[in-house]
C-alpha cells in the first residue's frame, strides 16, 4: 500500500502541531485506565517496528492479548481496536516491508482483525490478511469477526468464480467458519455461507444431534425462496441429514414435497420399526398419493397388508365418525337448519316456501355438503321408522331432469369414504329407468370412493361399462365418477378406456371435456406424454364453434393438470399449444403456465401473469380469467407471497376489465380457502353487492370457499343477509345457498385447504379438484347455473377432516390432552422458542383451524409424527414416571 500522504515531507511539521493539539483534547476525555491502555498500545506499535525479532514477538503477543481479552458491549467498538485505528496505516506499511517469517503471519492476523473496523468498503482486507496470516483458530477473535469474514468470502468467491481463479484457500477457511458457526448455534449463518459458495454438501459433516433439527428447519424454510434448481439441492441435503439421524417422518415429508418416489421407498426400506411405518402410511394417505408396498419395504405379509390398508385410507371414515361422536354432531342437519330463515324479516322467508326446482337443487347441495361423510341426513338416506320407500324417493323427484343427477350423487357425498354401505345404498338407483338418476348414481359411486383405494376396485367394476353408453349424461356421470375415484392413481387401464373416448370424433363436446378433466385428475402432475398427446389431438379436432363453447375450457385445463406443479416440464407442451386455434390458444397458454407453477411461489411467473392481466382487450377474450386464478395458484405457496397477491388482486379490481373482475373473487377464494381472513372477507362482502351479477356470484361462492368448513359466524351472517337481499334473483340466491352449504361443510369438521402438515405439503389431487371447480365458476351462468352444476362435486377431492386423532399402537383411538394454539414461525430463532401461542388445552380428538398447531400436553406418550395433524400414533414413553 502507498504510505499516507499526510506523513510525507512538506506538510509534516504543520501536521505534527495539529496532532499534538488534537492529542491534548483527546487525552482529556479519557479516563486514567483508558489513557494507560492507549499509551501501552502505542508503545506496542513502535515495538513491532523494532529491528529485534525478540521484542517484536513480545509486542505482537501483548497486542494480540489485549485485542482478544477486550470485552465490549454490542454497540461500541472494543477499546483496543479504537485506539489502534490511527496506526492501521503504519502497521500495513510496515507489514509490506517485513521479510517472510512467523512474525509476519502474526502481524497479518492482527491486521485482519483491525481491518474489521478500518478497511474501506469493498476492499476485503480482513479476508486478504486472514489468508496471509497463520492457520490458527479464527473463533478466538470473536463472533463479529467471523461473520464479517463470511461476508467477505461470499464477495470474493463470486469475483473468483467470474475470473475462474482457484478457490482452494477460500474453501479451507469456509470449512473453519462453518465448524465455528455450527458449534455456536448459528446454523442459519453456516447454511447461508455454504449457499453463497455453492458447497452445501459440507454441511453433512458438521451437523450433530444437537443442531440437525434447527439446521434442517432453516434449510426447508429457505427452499421456498430459492430459485430452481437450488431449492431442490437444499431439500436434498435436508433429506440426507434427516435420514442420517433417523428422523424418518421428516425425511418422508421432504421426499413428498420433492415428489420423489425413490426417496419415499428409501425411507420405508431404511426404517425397521413397523409402528413407525404405520405412521408413514398415515402421512402418505393424507397426502393422497397411490403407493404400492413391496417385499423390500415390508417383509412380513400380514404387516404389509395392514400398512397397505392404511395407505388406502380405509380407516378415514371410521376416524372421522369418531371425531363427530366426540364433538357430538352426529345429529343430521336439514338445509333449513342452515338457512336459519327465522332470523330474517318477513319478505324473504315468504318467498322461500315456494317449491321451485332451483331451490330444491340448492337444498340438495347444501344437504350434501353439510352432512358430508356422516352417513345420515334428512333428505336422501332411508329412515327405517317411516315407510321404507317413503322419504328418500320423494326428495329425488323434487328435482327436475339434470337436477336428479346431482340429487342421486349427493347420496355419495353423504356416505363419503364409507365404501361398503355407500355402494349398498346407491345400488337402488342403478335400476332406475331415468337416465339422469343413473348418471347421478354413477357419479355417487365415484364420490364415495374418493381418496379411498380398494384392492377389488369397486368403482372400476361398476362404472367401467357405462362410459360407452349412448346417453351423454350417463357417460358424463361415469367418466366424472372415475376421475374422482381414481384421482392421482395413474391407472393404465383407465387411460386406455378414456383415451379411446377422446379419439372418438362423434362424441359430443361435453363428454370430451369431462374425459379430459378425468384424465387430468387421474394423471395429475405425472407429465404423462401419451395423455397429453391425446388431449392435444382432441383439442385440434374440434371445430371453431365448439371451441367457443363454455365447456371447451376444460380441455386445456385437463392438459394443465398433467403438469400440476411440475414447472419446466410443461415447456414442450406449451410450445405445441401455440399452434392451436387462436380462439383457445391464449387460454391454453395461461392455463398451462398457471398449473405448471401452482404452489411454487415463483415470483417471475406471478409477474408474467400480472402482465397479461394489465392489458385492456376487446370483448370476447377469455384468457385473463385463468391468468387471475393463476396468480392465486402460484402465490398460495407461502404466507408472504399470499399477502402480496391479495394486494395485487385489489389493484386488478380497481383497474381491470370486467372479465378480470369476475375472476378476482375466485382467486381470493383460492388464496384463503378455509381460512377466513378479515380483509378478504370484507372485500368479498363488498363485491357480493356488485352491479355486475357475475362478479357478485363469484364473490358469494368465494365467501363460501374462504369459510368452508369453519362455521364462521360472521360469514354465515353475511350470507343470511344476502339471501334476503337477493330473494327475487334465483341465480344469485342459488349461489348464496351453495355458499351457506360450504361454510357448514361437514358441520364444521372438514376443510378444503389443499395444504397440510403445517402448510408444508400440497396435496396435488386436492388442488386439482379446487382448480377444476374454480375454472367452471369462470363461466357461472353456462356451467354451474346451467345443467352442469354437478361440477361442484369436484370439491370432494379437497375435502379432508381438519382433525387431530391420536391412536395407540393398535390403532385404536386414544384420548390425551393436547395444547392447540396459533402456530409461530421459529425458524432461525435462538434457543428453544415456543412453537405455538395463545393455546388452550383439550383432549383429543380435536379440530384444528387454519394456522393452528397442536402439541402434546403430557410426557406420558411420544408421538411418532413431528407434526400433530390427522392420524398420529402415540407410543408410551418408557422414561415416564407418574408424579
Amino acid at each position: 500500500m502507498a504510505p499516507d500522504p499526510n506523513r510525507a515531507g512538506t506538510s509534516a511539521s504543520a501536521a505534527k502541531d495539529d496532532a499534538v493539539a488534537k492529542k491534548k483534547v483527546e487525552n482529556e476525555d479519557l479516563s486514567d485506565e483508558d489513557l494507560a491502555l492507549k499509551q501501552q498500545l502505542e508503545l506496542y506499535v513502535e515495538r513491532v517496528q523494532d529491528p529485534d525479532p525478540g521484542l517484536q514477538k513480545v509486542a505482537l503477543e501483548s497486542m494480540r492479548q489485549e485485542i482478544r481479552t477486550s470485552t465490549s458491549s454490542m454497540t461500541s467498538v472494543p477499546k483496543p481496536l479504537k485506539f489502534l485505528r490511527p496506526h492501521y496505516g503504519t502497521l500495513k506499511t510496515y507489514y509490506d516491508t517485513m521479510a517472510e517469517s512467523d512474525l509476519k503471519k502474526y502481524l497479518a492476523d492482527i491486521l485482519s482483525v483491525l481491518a474489521l473496523t478500518m478497511s474501506a468498503e469493498g476492499e476485503r482486507e480482513s479476508l486478504k490478511y486472514r489468508l496471509l496470516g497463520s492457520e490458527g483458530d479464527i473463533g478466538s477473535w470473536g463472533h463479529e469477526y467471523v461473520r464479517n469474514l463470511a461476508g467477505e468470502i461470499a464477495q470474493e468467491y463470486a469475483k473468483r468464480q467470474s475470473e475462474e481463479a482457484p478457490i482452494d484457500d477460500l474453501m479451507e477457511l469456509v470449512q473453519q467458519i462453518v465448524a465455528f458457526h455450527m458449534k455456536h448455534n448459528a446454523e442459519p449463518e453456516a447454511v447461508d455461507l455454504l449457499m453463497e459458495v455453492e458447497d452445501l454438501d459440507m454441511l453433512v459433516q458438521h451437523v450433530d444431534k444437537t443442531n440437525f433439527k434447527r439446521t434442517c428447519l432453516y434449510l426447508t424454510s429457505s427452499a421456498r425462496y430459492l430459485p430452481g434448481p437450488d431449492d431442490m439441492l437444499v431439500l436434498d441435503i435436508a433429506y440426507t441429514i434427516y435420514k442420517d439421524f433417523e428422523e424418518y417422518p421428516n425425511a418422508l415429508q421432504i421426499a413428498l414435497f420433492m415428489d420423489n418416489m425413490q426417496y419415499v421407498r428409501q425411507v420405508f426400506t431404511s426404517c425397521n420399526d413397523v409402528l413407525r411405518k404405520k405412521q408413514f402410511c398415515y402421512m402418505l394417505a393424507r397426502h393422497g398419493i397411490t403407493f404400492e408396498l413391496d417385499e423390500e419395504m415390508a417383509a412380513d405379509d400380514e404387516d404389509r397388508e395392514m400398512l397397505q390398508e392404511i395407505i388406502n385410507n380405509s380407516k378415514l371414515s371410521e376416524g372421522y365418525l369418531t371425531l363427530a361422536r366426540d364433538i357430538e354432531v352426529m345429529e343430521p342437519k336439514s338445509p333449513e337448519d342452515i338457512y336459519k330463515a327465522h332470523l330474517l324479516d318477513g319478505r324473504a322467508s315468504a318467498g322461500a316456501s315456494v317449491d321451485s326446482a332451483r331451490q330444491n337443487l340448492a337444498a340438495t347441495f347444501v344437504n350434501a355438503f353439510v352432512n358430508a361423510g356422516f352417513g345420515q341426513d334428512k333428505l336422501m338416506t332411508v329412515q327405517l321408522d317411516s315407510s321404507s320407500s317413503g322419504s328418500s324417493g320423494n326428495w329425488l323427484f323434487k328435482n327436475k331432469e339434470h337436477g336428479k343427477t346431482s340429487a342421486a350423487a349427493s347420496l355419495g357425498m353423504i356416505l363419503l369414504w364409507d365404501v361398503d354401505s355407500g355402494l349398498a345404498q346407491i345400488d337402488k338407483y342403478f335400476h332406475s329407468n331415468d337416465n339422469h338418476v343413473i348418471a347421478g348414481a354413477l357419479l355417487g359411486v365415484g364420490i364415495v370412493n374418493c381418496s379411498i383405494k380398494n384392492d377389488c376396485d369397486p368403482a372400476m367394476a361398476l362404472l367401467g361399462d357405462y362410459t360407452d353408453k349412448e346417453d351423454t349424461s350417463i357417460r358424463i356421470g361415469a367418466i366424472m365418477g372415475l376421475g374422482i375415484a381414481y384421482a392421482g392413481s395413474q391407472n393404465e387401464q383407465l387411460r386406455d378406456k378414456l383415451q379411446h373416448i377422446l379419439n372418438d370424433a362423434k362424441a359430443s363436446l361435453d363428454v370430451i371435456a369431462f374425459t379430459a378433466i378425468s384424465l387430468g385428475l387421474i394423471y395429475v402432475g405425472s407429465c404423462n406424454e401419451d395423455v397429453a398427446q391425446a388431449i392435444i389431438f382432441a383439442l385440434m379436432d374440434r371445430s371453431e364453434s365448439e371451441l367457443g363453447e363454455p365447456l371447451a375450457r376444460f380441455l386445456p385445463l385437463g392438459l394443465g393438470l398433467l403438469y400440476l406443479g411440475k414447472q419446466d416440464s410443461v415447456e414442450a407442451t406449451a410450445e405445441v399449444s401455440k399452434t392451436f386455434n387462436e380462439k383457445i390458444r391464449k387460454y391454453c397458454d395461461m392455463t398451462l403456465l398457471s398449473c405448471a407453477y401452482a404452489g411454487t411461489g415463483n415470483v417471475l411467473k406471478v409477474q408474467n401473469l400480472l402482465g397479461h392481466c394489465s392489458q385492456h382487450l376487446e370483448k370476447g377474450e377469455t384468457h385473463q380469467g385463468p391468468a387471475v386464478l393463476g396468480i392465486a395458484m402460484v402465490a398460495m405457496a407461502e404466507e408472504l407471497g399470499l399477502e402480496m397477491a391479495i394486494r395485487s388482486l385489489e389493484h386488478l379490481l380497481q383497474y381491470g376489465e370486467q372479465n378480470i373482475r369476475r375472476a378476482v373473487p375466485l382467486a381470493l377464494g383460492l388464496l384463503c380457502i378455509s381460512n377466513p381472513k378479515v380483509n378478504v372477507m370484507d372485500t368479498l362482502s363488498r363485491l357480493s353487492h356488485d352491479t355486475d351479477s357475475e362478479v357478485a356470484m363469484a364473490a358469494v361462492i368465494s365467501l363460501g370457499l374462504i369459510g368452508a368448513g369453519t362455521n364462521n359466524a360472521r360469514i354465515a351472517g353475511m350470507l343470511r343477509n344476502l339471501s334476503s337481499y337477493y330473494y327475487k334473483d334465483t341465480s344469485l340466491l342459488f349461489c348464496v345457498r351453495i355458499a351457506q352449504g360450504l361454510v357448514h361443510l361437514g358441520k364444521g369438521l372438514l376443510t378444503l385447504n389443499p395444504y397440510h402438515s403445517d402448510r408444508f405439503l400440497l396435496s396435488p389431487t386436492a388442488l386439482a379438484g379446487l382448480i377444476t371447480m374454480l375454472h367452471a365458476c369462470l363461466d357461472m351462468k353456462a356451467i354451474v347455473l346451467g345443467k352442469y352444476h354437478y361440477v361442484l362435486y369436484f370439491l370432494v377431492l379437497a375435502m379432508q377432516p381438519r382433525m387431530l386423532l391420536t391412536v395407540d399402537e393398535n390403532l385404536k383411538p386414544l384420548s390425551v390432552p393436547v395444547r392447540v394454539g396459533q402456530a409461530v414461525d421459529v425458524v432461525g430463532q435462538a434457543g428453544r422458542p415456543k412453537t405455538i401461542t395463545g393455546f388452550q388445552t383439550h383432549s383429543t380428538p380435536v379440530l384444528l383451524a387454519a394456522g393452528d398447531r397442536a402439541e402434546l400436553a403430557t410426557e406420558k406418550y411420544i408421538p411418532l409424527s413431528p407434526i400433530l395433524e390427522g392420524f398420529v400414533i402415540l407410543k408410551e414413553n418408557p422414561d415416564y414416571r407418574e408424579e
